[in-house]
């Protein structure tokens, strides 16, 4: 490995281990390589702090943006995880190392082919990778946890009968043209806890299956 990418990775792991992440988080970011899932082009900036541009004209987040969410997603062992916006499939790929399952929804077939064979190579078994559309999620399925890449214009109160009990979901909440507010919500009963997190720049969701991209 180049002497440049082993600084720039232990760069990224020194900036994780200030935000006092819980161990089972940083392990995932430890065990789960991100260059395997940066387009070619842009590996020297896989462990950057920016977004990166990836195929089908969206964007991958940034390592210290998705530590912040699963941080608060606080994902724990055994339970099921819907991930909508697979990308590259970093994210499902970390989560994999917490949860009991992830299904991961992506829209684009090149996206989600690619993300597919990224976590069959690390030999990771307890992801599902499916072209579908997600930004309704998984209506008529349970989850303990849901995660939204990609922003909703109003809160996502579709998510509440698709979270179990105690169960929560985080989704960037604002206008498509500027920031959003990530949004964490907790069900309690039949009604949501709703929290503030931080500011974040995130394409919205679109609907439909692009089929032929």
């Amino acid at each position: 490995m180049a002497k440049d990418r082993r600084e720039a990775i232990l760069g990224l792991l020194l900036r994780l281990r200030a935000m006092d992440l819980p161990r089972p988080l940083m392990a995932a970011f430890e065990t789960i390589p991100r260059q395997n899932f940066v387009p070619p082009m842009h590996l020297d900036a896989s462990y950057g702090r920016g977004q990166l541009p990836i195929e089908c004209g969206q964007t991958m987040t940034s390592p210290d943006t998705i530590a912040r969410i699963l941080f608060s997603l606080d994902v724990k062992p055994g339970l099921r995880v819907l991930d909508i916006g697979s990308g590259t499939g970093y994210q499902a790929a970390l989560m994999s190392r917490m949860a009991g399952k992830v299904v991961t929804l992506e829209r684009f077939r090149t996206l989600a082919d690619k993300a597919r064979q990224r976590i069959a190579a690390l030999g990771i078994e307890n992801v599902a990778v499916e072209l579908a559309d997600g930004i309704q999620g998984r209506p008529g399925e349970v989850f303990d946890r849901i995660v939204a890449n990609g922003s909703y214009s109003e809160l996502p109160r579709h998510f509440l009968d698709q979270l179990a009990s105690h169960g929560v979901a985080i989704a960037p909440v604002g206008p498509p043209d500027g920031k959003q507010m990530l949004m964490r919500l907790s069900k309690v009963g039949s009604r949501f806890d709703v929290t503030e997190l931080f500011e974040v720049r995130m394409q919205p969701l679109a609907g439909g299956v692009a089929r032929a991209i």
